[in-house]
């Protein structure tokens, strides 16, 4: 692998953008932390007339902006290398910042909340200038009712670096100190299985592969489930008890109220994919009769429909098959996402201590960055066209809205992203004459929406099922989770699979479940992003113009109602069903091209 210098500066982002130099990054550090330390000024003060508050809001939204500038060029500076001290260094300076704004600005918060919003409204009027901030005021008043005594919330911030243990106990238990013993790779060696070689193994065209590795990982994930039972029970009591603290009437009420979410969208999500489940074995259906198996069990649902798809694209003809796929989208957009290279927004090749993967980063004041290992695979197409679409989410954002309303919320953050790739695979199954790409989209596609949607709703169900007992006051067992876990995937997979008894202990390999219920927003993302492409593509009257509409609009609206703007509403069981019916398609799009000569 090539180091860093040893690659063409026109394959790397220009960092030089944000700061030109590192003393123009310092200085500006300097700068930041003189502002963060003089915010001290307010503390008892930001309530006493309308200036003040007006210059409160301001200073701290300034603070706000400068911090998340010099993360971005940190951050992407040291994801170039890991390896180098000197970009460790800047990340824990910012760090270090951030946790200085932290104790300076404290007050803000509880401050503005001990006073009525009429005092706010007569604000208004003696500072109109605040009204270009009412709807922030606006959201944070909508936490008054759930905010404590200052005595309270003093020994609640002492409280909360001892909230996290149990995800960091569970994280060092499951990535470090749990080891799962050796299996024998399809050559006939001996390997150490772990984590991270599982998905590998459990995907093998060897069934004995698979079973040997379905076996062994969860006969260790068995020796600890007492101790997985214990920290995600102590994660779940946590977050109840912090919740009822705080007035709400539970842990899912509060993760809704967060979210400005209708309760009516997780049970339409839940009550629509049961209406469905038939979809679900259906396409387990046809992997049992592609794999060509007598009965198909659970360490067989991963193994691959296809031979691996071998054929690679320069970096170039994968920029030209993201511009036909994205030509739907209209003028404007393409023109927009022309800067996206001609700018140098996007970091392409993997370079020796590189972070992997792939990641949309930026902030208010820089590109919406791009950052990839690029190496010629269709997935790898995919990838671009996927991160380019939170790019340009955020783009229009930024370029539409000012700095307090310059992002979207985390609640659609996946949407643009997943159009984007939908529209990818659609233009590549309209136009591609390779039976072999077709399969292999079709494939990415069954894959896709079996995990995010199927999975992630199952999963979504357990949780809630174990954050119901502790609300009941009812005591969590392992044995209550797992022959919970069994019966849910019973249920999901149907007569037609054989459900393994191992599997009852899957749950425990599960990190999102130390996040209060986000697994289902996976689900929702996707079934939005479906409802939007299948708009695009009819010429419904006003889908693409809405959509762009919605890219725009930033955090001015709450989550449903962003969606409503690109004519999609979550509490609909419509949004959900069509997607289900595009992985119908796809089942009898994929079964008709296998069997066809």
């Amino acid at each position: 692998m090539k180091t860093r210098s040893e690659i063409s500066n026109d394959y790397k982002w220009d960092l030089t953008k944000i700061f030109e130099t590192d003393s123009d990054f310092d200085k500006f550090y300097d700068e930041t932390k003189k502002l963060i330390v003089d915010y001290k000024k307010y503390e008892g003060h930001i309530m006493d007339d309308a200036k003040t508050f007006y210059n409160s809001t301001i200073d701290s939204l300034e603070i706000s902006r400068r911090l998340e500038k010099l993360y971005t060029y940190a951050h992407m500076k040291s994801d170039e290398d890991v390896s180098l001290n000197s970009n460790q260094e800047l990340v824990s300076r910012v760090i270090n910042l951030y946790n200085l704004a932290s104790q300076a600005m404290y007050f803000e918060g509880t401050e503005l909340l001990k006073e009525d919003y009429s005092k706010i409204e007569e604000f208004y009027k003696e500072e109109p200038r605040l009204l270009e901030h009412e709807i922030n005021i606006k959201n944070s008043f909508r936490y008054k009712n759930h905010i404590l005594s200052d005595a309270e919330e003093k020994i609640m911030s002492n409280l909360n670096g001892a909230f996290d243990n149990n995800e960091t106990t569970y994280s060092y238990l499951t990535n470090s100190d749990m080891t799962f013993g050796t299996i024998k790779d399809e050559s006939g060696n001996e390997v150490e299985l772990t984590d991270t070689n599982y998905s590998i193994f459990i995907e093998s065209k060897d069934r004995r592969v698979r079973i040997d590795a379905f076996k062994t990982l969860y006969k260790y994930y068995k020796q600890f489930t007492n101790t997985i039972t214990s920290t995600l029970n102590g994660n779940i009591k946590e977050s109840v008890a912090v919740s009822h603290i705080r007035k709400y009437n539970s842990a899912f009420e509060r993760s809704l109220f967060n979210d400005e979410m209708d309760p009516k969208v997780f049970k339409t999500l839940v009550d629509t994919v049961h209406e469905n489940l038939d979809i679900y074995q259906k396409y387990y259906d046809l992997k049992k009769e592609v794999l060509g198996l007598d009965e198909i069990h659970l360490y067989d649902v991963y193994a691959k429909l296809i031979n691996d798809y071998d054929k690679t694209y320069s970096f170039d003809e994968a920029k030209e098959l993201v511009f036909k796929a994205l030509s739907v989208m209209g003028e404007e957009y393409t023109n927009d996402l022309e800067k996206a290279f001609s700018q140098k927004w996007i970091d392409i090749y993997p370079n020796k201590n590189k972070r992997g993967g792939a990641y949309s980063s930026g902030s208010y004041d820089t590109y919406p960055y791009v950052l990839l290992n690029y190496q010629g695979r269709l997935n790898d197409v995919s990838t671009i066209i996927h991160e380019l679409g939170h790019s340009m989410h955020s783009y229009y954002t930024r370029n539409n809205q000012p700095y307090q309303y310059g992002n979207y919320p985390i609640f659609v953050a996946e949407v643009a992203s997943t159009v984007n790739e939908m529209l990818l695979a659609k233009y590549l199954l309209k136009n591609s004459d390779d039976k072999s790409v077709k399969l292999a989209v079709l494939n990415h596609l069954l894959e896709l929406f079996k995990a995010t949607i199927y999975r992630q709703v199952m999963f979504a169900e357990f949780e809630k099922y174990a954050y119901d007992l502790v609300e009941n006051d009812d005591v969590i067992t392992s044995e209550k989770l797992c022959n919970k876990y069994l019966e849910l995937n019973k249920e999901y997979f149907g007569k037609n699979v054989v459900v393994d008894e191992e599997i009852k202990y899957e749950w425990e390999k599960v990190p999102h479940f130390y996040s209060d219920f986000y697994v289902y927003k996976y689900a929702t993302g996707l079934s939005a992003a479906c409802k939007i492409v299948n708009g695009i593509l009819n010429h419904e009257d006003g889908a693409l113009e809405n959509y762009i509409k919605m890219l725009k609009n930033g955090c001015r609206e709450n989550p449903l109602n962003t969606l409503k703007i690109a004519g999609v509403d979550m509490t609909d069981k419509e949004v959900y069903q069509s997607a289900i019916d595009m992985f119908n398609d796809a089942i009898e799009e994929f079964k008709a091209l296998s069997i066809k000569k």
